[in-house]
């Protein structure tokens, strides 16, 4: 990790905490907020976290990364997840994925460089008679094309400039 990651506001943190026991069952929630919060898990946060929890940082380290919600890496405004489950995969997700690619210059878990947006691709969300399925921000998109993911990005930022 570099020091850009580790040099954060804690006074989010410290306000998440005031509302948890502090104890080792408070640990997926305390983090949960925190990602909400920074958008991300922080590491100078997630050693707050520890000392607070009273868990050993090793095992803050491990819940953080055993949980696909959560990232140790700075997330974009909005997250683009993309359905590459068996029915997706079959109705052209892998097109949907390299048109993002095209559109953004970045793949599957990155993030663009101005952090607008961050691609992920996922197993399944259960909306398979929806195929293929493309996830921005909230906002679900069913049979989604190449075509129109330059509007679905448009709206994105528009939601997110509320």
């Amino acid at each position: 990790m570099t020091q850009e990651y580790c040099a954060v506001d804690l006074g989010p943190v410290a306000e998440i905490l005031k509302d948890y026991p502090p104890e080792e069952a408070s640990l997926i929630q305390v983090l949960q907020d925190v990602h909400r919060a920074y958008n991300y898990l922080p590491c100078d946060v997630l050693g707050t976290v520890a000392k607070t929890l009273n868990v050993p940082l090793a095992k803050v380290f491990s819940v953080s990364t055993f949980y696909k919600a959560f990232s140790l890496e700075p997330q974009g405004d909005t997250i683009i997840k993309i359905c590459v489950g068996t029915a997706c995969h079959i109705r052209g997700a892998g097109q949907l994925v390299e048109e993002l690619e095209r559109k953004l210059g970045v793949g599957p878990d990155q993030t663009t460089e101005d952090r607008k947006f961050t691609v992920k691709t996922v197993n399944c969300v259960g909306a398979c008679a929806m195929a293929p399925v493309m996830i921005v921000g909230e906002t679900y998109h069913g049979s989604a094309k190449p075509a129109r993911i330059g509007k679905f990005l448009a709206e994105a930022e528009v939601d997110h400039a509320d």
